[in-house]
């Protein structure tokens, strides 16, 4: 009796934790996303999901603004893929020019400068720690004269990059972002030129986070991305602006867990208000969002049947791992479904080829797309083995009905 009596109350408690746990899931899946943060007092703002891709909220992201010294982060781009080629190296020393002499070229008066010296030698390490974590308006020339052999050239690169990016509303004429004109760009352009620094650069934007960096003073100069210094996020770059034209401007990345984030803000009032303003963007969209990784590259999601080739069958998945921006909380409860382009594939086919789309969904919503490819390359059979596949393509064709 008494055991019968433990299974009955097992048996109870097991029940009210299943259901529980269900109420706990349905309150998730109706749990309302806060709404964004409407920034007042700023002229344009983003937030992006970095893995993604996914536009969180934005604000005017499109509207043409000065830059200011954002621009620093295409001309630390260029530097950086210049490194990654192998066309200069952090260990080349570099002469300062008469152009980039800090006290001796009248256009970089007043402006921010690593404070070079005309004639003396700088390392294209110090260089790039002066433009990142300095903004030194004297490090961009000499870089960009050791880069490219001029300014003029160096910009040139710059807005090769521009294109090859896809930001379509940017346009450099200086290499440090002093107000020039047709220099223009976009809390847009800005999001993804940052996410192009943080995937494809990764050394490159390592030092972004650096708080201080001293040379030619006797006291380091800061960053003045001051976020770096803020305990309640994790915060490990980016690049802040300020020109009288463009106001202030700060472009931030942030980290928890598996979801980065990345905020702009342009045309804010003081360095205070851009701070604060991009604090407001990256808390809401930790609080509210989360990124989840349902594919992973070479991870094999689908098996399909393939005619001509030398084998069977054929995987099908990712060549890279897939991020999806979902709700706080939901990653559990994101469903894929697979569409293929066509009924039948056939060899030869090379891998990496796009047979079909992953849905992702939730509560039956697709939140995002992405190409399903072939994970192999599978070659054509010989001649017997065609035939043999052709009959049988032929009748399955034929008796499809019975096949579905």
């Amino acid at each position: 009796m008494r055991k019968q009596q433990f299974f009955t109350h097992f048996k109870c408690t097991l029940a009210l934790l299943a259901l529980s746990a269900y109420s706990s899931v349905q309150a998730d899946i109706n749990f309302p996303i806060p709404d964004a943060p409407q920034l007042q007092n700023v002229g344009a703002y983003i937030l992006i999901d970095a893995k993604s891709g996914e536009i969180l909220t934005q604000h005017n992201a499109d509207q043409r603004r000065d830059p200011a010294s954002l621009t620093k982060m295409m001309t630390s781009y260029v530097i950086g893929e210049a490194i990654k080629s192998g066309r200069i190296s952090n260990s080349d020393m570099v002469l300062i020019s008469k152009d980039a002499w800090a006290t001796g070229n009248p256009v970089l008066k007043g402006s921010s400068l690593m404070f070079l010296e005309v004639g003396k030698q700088v390392s294209v390490e110090n260089l790039n720690k002066g433009i990142i974590i300095q903004s030194g308006n004297d490090a961009c020339i000499a870089m960009a004269e050791h880069v490219a052999g001029s300014q003029d050239s160096f910009v040139g690169l710059m807005n090769n990059y521009v294109k090859q990016l896809g930001l379509e509303n940017t346009h450099f004429q200086t290499v440090h972002g002093l107000d020039a004109p047709d220099q223009y760009t976009t809390a847009h352009d800005m999001a993804f030129l940052g996410q192009a620094l943080i995937n494809n650069l990764p050394n490159e934007y390592a030092i972004y986070k650096q708080k201080e960096f001293k040379y030619n003073l006797n006291k380091p100069q800061l960053n003045r991305n001051g976020l770096l210094w803020d305990t309640t996020l994790n915060v490990d770059g980016i690049k802040t602006g300020h020109t009288n034209n463009a106001g202030f401007n700060l472009v931030a990345s942030a980290v928890d867990g598996n979801t980065r984030l990345i905020s702009v803000v342009m045309g804010a009032k003081s360095d205070k208000e851009r701070e604060s303003k991009s604090k407001q963007l990256l808390i809401w969209g930790f609080r509210s969002f989360e990124t989840t990784t349902p594919v992973k590259a070479n991870e094999s999601k689908v098996t399909k049947t393939i005619w001509y080739g030398k084998e069977d069958k054929v995987e099908l998945g990712s060549m890279d791992d897939i991020y999806v921006t979902v709700p706080k909380g939901q990653a559990v409860n994101l469903q894929i479904k697979y569409k293929m382009d066509s009924d039948y594939i056939s060899a030869p086919i090379e891998q990496g080829v796009k047979v079909g789309t992953m849905q992702f969904l939730l509560n039956d919503q697709v939140v995002a797309e992405k190409p399903l490819v072939t994970l192999e390359k599978v070659e054509e059979t010989g001649l017997f083995g065609m035939a043999v596949d052709y009959v049988a393509l032929k009748f399955r064709q034929w008796f499809s009905y019975f096949f579905d």
